[in-house]
């Protein structure tokens, strides 16, 4: 469930990235840069880490979350992929530009991965492996990047399924790692743990992903595709061709294109 959920996010997040770069730069293209933060950030990261969670226990002591910390780390998996996003969202895209980007998102990736599980309250002591940790990271970081590269290179509909479908491999694999460094010891003496169960995020986190859904389909039924879109732009620079000549000679008189007509 958890890397369906993360498939989900990315293709949804691909898609709007794709309609974001077919505007211009204005209020549409970061609205649509907004969304596709959204969707990468917010369902194919944050929300495939919780649906993780509620898989994760460990015997005699169910593990709570404190939901101020849980729902920070869901405003820093949305706010650093929305930084790479629009980074290389605007201007002219370059390798420099998705590597540099792709650096700080993989950072803020792991950083919302370690603060969701700073939200994890559980009796006894935990302890994480550097090794894995350093891994988790690297493994970040690159799957950042590809990301941010992805939205910058594929347009075709099955390109982008083939994108999605890696980028959340990739997602998944961090947070595994990252869970692979973690190792608890247990207190001696049972206590009470404050917090709130995994299981109590899944009803937030369907409706969340369920406005994610409604709001990416209704904004991609009201603009035209990227076909739609590439057809517009070859009848614009016919007829601006067209209009940019003088006159034409023909038969017994001239025909000359009236600009103002089209």
């Amino acid at each position: 469930m958890a890397y369906l959920f993360s498939f989900l996010g990315c293709l949804l997040g691909l898609k709007a990235m794709a309609r974001a770069r077919m505007l211009r730069p204005g209020a549409s293209r970061v609205r649509w840069l907004a969304i596709a933060a959204w969707a990468i950030g917010g369902t194919g990261i944050w929300v495939m880490h919780f649906i993780a969670m509620v898989g994760f226990a460990v015997n005699g002591a169910p593990p709570r979350f404190d939901v101020t910390i849980t729902i920070a780390s869901w405003l820093v998996a949305v706010v650093v992929v929305g930084f790479g996003l629009f980074v290389v969202g605007y201007g002219k895209p370059s390798l420099i530009k998705i590597i540099i980007s792709g650096f700080f998102m993989g950072i803020g990736v792991a950083a919302m991965h370690y603060t969701g599980m700073s939200a994890m309250k559980i009796d006894g002591m935990e302890h994480y492996s550097t090794t894995y940790v350093v891994a988790s990271v690297i493994i970040a970081v690159v799957a950042s990047t590809v990301a941010l590269w992805f939205t910058v290179v594929v347009k075709r509909s099955v390109a982008v399924l083939g994108a999605g479908a890696i980028m959340a491999f990739a997602v998944c694999g961090m947070h595994y790692t990252g869970m692979l460094a973690l190792t608890v010891n247990m207190n001696p003496v049972p206590s009470l743990v404050s917090g709130v169960q995994a299981l109590s995020f899944l009803v937030p986190i369907f409706i969340f992903v369920l406005l994610v859904v409604i709001v990416l389909g209704y904004g991609m039924l009201n603009t035209m595709s990227e076909a739609d879109a590439r057809a517009m732009r070859e009848l614009e620079e016919r007829l601006s061709a067209a209009a940019a000549t003088p006159a034409v000679g023909g038969g017994g008189g001239a025909f000359r294109v009236d600009q103002r007509r089209f």
